[in-house]
């Protein structure tokens, strides 16, 4: 006998595998065409990836990742716990010196906290982040296999990317779908460009300035990654009317308690650019005394709180003790069951994920094939090790070479990817199916929550990596199954 958990976990199988048996059903040249259009209007659309000065289209594969209305609550839910966790880490870390061990800042970041942490940014806090994780959810007991590997807290990548692909697919492939099957009903889910739009709204009223500027603020005339901040002020112009404007900190001028760009006074900046890049940017002459007044007006999307945006946030909600010192009993259950446990590399006690006290170090050591290793504070998917990749010769070596570094290494428990076959034309133009890791990102608001589906042949899975983006589709029926 099944569990009533597993019957409604067999729906999401039974709903993947109709859409896979509709796709499978067009006919090789159709699907060999449909394969080319999606490539054309994926780069008509703007979805694209900048690498050394070169614009690529970023591979956009065919088949949806579905998944039914519960599952998409659950992961709502969710989401936002373990996003309303992190937004608290400021107060924490101030507090708590164990949790300013975990999330050690230099002493740079560390001044820009003290003095843009106020009163005021712990009533209103916004942080419009991703949270990275693995899902399948084709397994009768997805919520088991529901992991989140890490916080993206600020300048987040896939809001045009992902909502775009959704676009792409939504118009050519689920007309396609239905002709094989009509009785398949799927729809788009949450546009994270919309979500992050009534974020910002809100907080424009939030701070007093309804209807006031809102300018995206990143390396403007860096020539590498996604150029999403362009695409996104054309979005909002020509979907809402509403005129974005796209800035480079070193283009904001202040006077006195405001800042300008351009003879436009900036009202609230959405940003994608770190503390530590702007320390940097001061150390080369430029003024960035009007991001330093942005931050400490609470002005700024995602607030200064996202600073402390580490691979070591999930130490201190994994960590036993530390979480029962700060997170409630219903956000520590959320935490036990889908945060994947998390360590800084260093010489201590501490506790396994079974939460027995462990030396660190000899643990890691002779756990590999259940763990990774990580760069604490980079991102795109550098520097990354997996336990079960590497012989223990490399392992250990691996483990030698993060001990020393000066900046900081995480281990994590590992999570296993999900695997599924997609179709890809090959070079000869004939359709073939390939096998792809998945990882997902969440973007939860009060409004919903954002899906983020990249694919990599690769077990690091990132676009920066040369993964490509998958579409993920709603059950808009009844009955998903």
């Amino acid at each position: 006998m099944l569990t009533p958990a597993e019957e409604v976990g067999l729906a999401g199988i039974r709903l993947a595998n109709r859409v896979q048996r509709a796709l499978d059903a067009i006919p090789p040249a159709e699907l060999a065409e449909l394969l080319r259009n999606i490539h054309a209007l994926a780069t008509e659309r703007h979805l694209w990836y900048q690498r050394d000065g070169v614009t690529e289209t970023v591979r956009l594969l065919p088949c949806p990742i579905t998944l039914r209305q519960d599952q998409l609550g659950y992961l709502h839910y969710v989401s936002q716990t373990v996003l309303n966790c992190v937004k608290r880490f400021p107060d924490l870390y101030l507090a708590d010196p164990a949790v300013r061990e975990v999330l050690r800042l230099s002493s740079d970041e560390e001044h820009w906290l003290l003095e843009c942490w106020t009163p005021g940014h712990r009533e209103n806090n916004p942080i419009f982040g991703r949270l990275d994780a693995v899902v399948d959810f084709t397994n009768p007991m997805w919520k088991d296999t529901l992991r989140y590997l890490e916080p993206n807290l600020t300048g987040i990548g896939g809001i045009h990317l992902a909502p775009t692909s959704d676009g792409v697919l939504a118009d050519l492939v689920i007309p396609a779908l239905r002709k094989q099957d009509p009785t398949i009903r799927l729809q788009r889910g949450a546009d994270i460009r919309e979500l992050l739009l009534q974020e910002l709204l809100d907080h424009l009223e939030v701070i007093g300035r309804p209807k006031g500027q809102i300018v995206l603020v990143d390396p403007k005339y860096d020539e590498e990654g996604p150029d999403e901040p362009e695409a996104l002020v054309h979005y909002f112009a020509e979907r809402h009317g509403i005129r974005m404007l796209h800035a480079d900190p070193a283009e904001l001028r202040l006077q006195g308690d405001e800042v300008w760009y351009q003879g436009t006074r900036v009202d609230l900046a959405y940003r994608d650019y770190e503390v530590l890049d702007l320390v940097d940017l001061a150390s080369e002459g430029i003024d960035v005394g009007p991001m330093r007044k942005l931050f400490a007006s609470n002005r700024i999307v995602s607030s200064i709180a996202a600073e402390l945006d580490q691979k070591s946030c999930w130490e201190v909600l994994t960590d036993p003790e530390l979480a029962r010192r700060h997170l409630t009993v219903e956000e520590q259950q959320v935490v036990r069951r889908h945060v994947l446990w998390t360590r800084v590399l260093s010489q201590r006690r501490t506790t396994t994920p079974e939460g027995s006290g462990v030396d660190l170090l000899p643990y890691v050591r002779k756990e590999r094939e259940h763990l990774v290793l990580k760069p604490n504070r980079s991102y795109g998917g550098d520097g990354v090790t997996l336990g079960p990749s590497v012989s223990q010769g490399e392992w250990e070596s691996a483990l030698d070479a993060a001990l020393a570094d000066e900046d900081r290494w995480v281990v994590q428990q590992i999570a296993p990817l999900p695997v599924r076959e997609f179709q890809v034309l090959g070079e000869d133009g004939a359709v073939h199916a390939e096998p792809f890791y998945l990882v997902m990102g969440f973007v939860p608001s009060r409004y919903g929550v954002g899906m983020v589906a990249r694919a990599s042949q690769k077990q690091v899975v990132n676009v920066a990596q040369r993964g490509g983006e998958c579409a993920v589709m709603i059950s808009a029926s009844a009955v998903s199954g």
